[in-house]
């Protein structure tokens, strides 16, 4: 019936979809307003059919006056609606930038805006805390540092917006920002026709129905700004209250490895560079792998890649020192499973793997297991860690250590043979300024993932 029809019986609204607590399911409420007299409660009708006392209603606004019947036969007369129009699905919208729940951190900013940063929620009031705190480890992960990384020229300077008073934090939301300073979009102009191979470019205009033509927007390491600044807050607090240490190193690029990685299950060598490894040590070589030898094949490696327009993978380890037994939850919620989400949440990361990881899988159970042992400063220690600190999904009081494998970046040079996306072939080569090694500068990321989840 059409809307005029309806006004005529009183019925002024149609609420389709809407939940009938009498009939259970769904069907459409009217709104029935007899004119003068509004007396009459909302009816359903399932399905297109009025039921209850709405049809009686309905019989004798529409039935009787028009036929001039005062007892016509009874019936029940079908009222068809028009149903609203389907309307058309539209793209996701992005609702993925927040970290956490107890120490939350919202990212903000793409590669190419004005400027990227983050909104801290969850900091304790009362701790001391200065930009410098948070510019050192922005320093480590900025751009152009030497000749293995990005040439693009960022100071990456932060600027506390709110949330501290004085040199101390309020408790209130933390709001950080750092301007994007050398930006050059028109690098990207290329994308607009091609969707580079292996990046975000496809996957980010399926789901969402537009993408960033500047860089990979959101999927660009430049969002991890965010992330490394929130995590410098929170490291200090965890230094300060818990003496809690975390040191990641590149442990291979490429083929090249550090040599313990090649380890067949020798511990002892592994278990001596996680328990003196300090940032001072890593930061000493360019390529931040602590081992000379190996860091010089390493840099021939990279600079190799560079040369050939080409790039290159690498394996990342973390330890996290004097973080306390008893974190983290058993089955959704294990430690190990929070640090692998938070880990392969970093752009390019594509393996995880904690204590003896996948070589755990060669080995047997007599050889694994790591026996507990009386220790004079703990009740309980394990002889040996090949767990990882992480035990039943929760920390045992060992040092933690896992791995993080980094693809190579996708951005290359090297013409590659590809399709546009109205589905001519073509041939593309990127431009702008990409690290070779990504592993090198993601670094200080891992650490500020790690950080994160202790705090959390």
């Amino acid at each position: 019936m059409c809307s005029s029809g309806l006004r005529q019986l009183g019925i002024e609204k149609v609420y389709y979809g809407c939940r009938n607590e009498r009939f259970g399911g769904c069907g459409s409420v009217l709104d029935i307003n007899e004119c003068e007299n509004s007396q009459h409660p909302r009816y359903t009708a399932i399905g297109g059919i009025l039921a209850d006392k709405a049809i009686l209603l309905l019989r004798k606004f529409y039935i009787c006056e028009n036929n001039n019947a005062p007892n016509p036969k009874p019936k029940v007369r079908r009222i068809e609606f028009n149903k609203p129009e389907r309307k058309k699905k539209r793209p996701a919208q992005s609702k993925m930038s927040s970290f956490g729940t107890i120490y939350k951190v919202t990212t903000f900013g793409e590669s190419h805006c004005k400027a990227v940063g983050c909104i801290v929620d969850g900091c304790p009031p009362g701790m001391a805390l200065q930009a410098e705190d948070i510019q050192k480890q922005l320093d480590r992960r900025r751009p152009g540092q030497n000749f293995l990384t990005t040439p693009r020229s960022e100071t990456d300077t932060v600027t506390i917006l709110s949330g501290t008073e004085k040199g101390y934090t309020l408790g209130t939301p933390i709001g950080l920002m750092v301007p994007n300073k050398d930006q050059r979009p028109g690098d990207y102009s290329e994308t607009d026709l091609y969707p580079r191979p292996s990046h975000a470019d496809w996957t980010y205009l399926k789901k969402y129905g537009i993408k960033a033509s500047s860089g990979g927007g959101r999927s660009s390491a430049r969002e991890t700004i965010g992330r490394v600044a929130a995590a410098a807050i929170a490291e200090k607090y965890m230094s300060l209250a818990h003496g809690i240490e975390i040191v990641a190193f590149v442990s291979a690029v490429g083929k090249v490895k550090m040599p313990f990685l090649k380890d067949d299950g020798k511990n002892e060598q592994r278990d001596l560079l996680l328990s003196e490894i300090t940032r001072e040590k890593v930061d000493v070589f360019p390529t931040r792998c602590p081992d000379s030898e190996t860091s010089k094949l390493i840099e021939e490696e990279i600079a190799k890649k560079k040369e050939e327009m080409d790039s290159v993978g690498g394996i990342i380890t973390c330890v996290v020192r004097n973080c306390p037994p008893g974190l983290g939850e058993p089955c959704f919620d294990k430690l190990e499973a929070k640090l692998a989400h938070a880990m392969l949440s970093i752009p390019a990361t594509k393996g995880f793997e904690i204590g003896s990881g996948f070589h755990g899988a060669e080995m047997s159970g007599s050889v694994h297991n790591d026996p507990f042992a009386f220790s004079g400063e703990r009740e309980l220690q394990t002889t040996k860690n090949d767990s990882g600190g992480i035990q039943g999904g929760i920390s045992n009081g060992e040092t933690i250590y896992f791995n993080v494998a980094f693809k190579p970046a996708a951005t290359i040079s090297l013409a590659q043979k590809t399709a546009k996306y109205d589905g001519e072939d073509g041939v593309l080569a990127a431009r702008g300024r990409h690290d070779p090694c990504v592993a090198i500068r993601a670094v200080p990321i891992v650490e500020s993932m790690a950080a994160l989840v202790i705090m959390e």
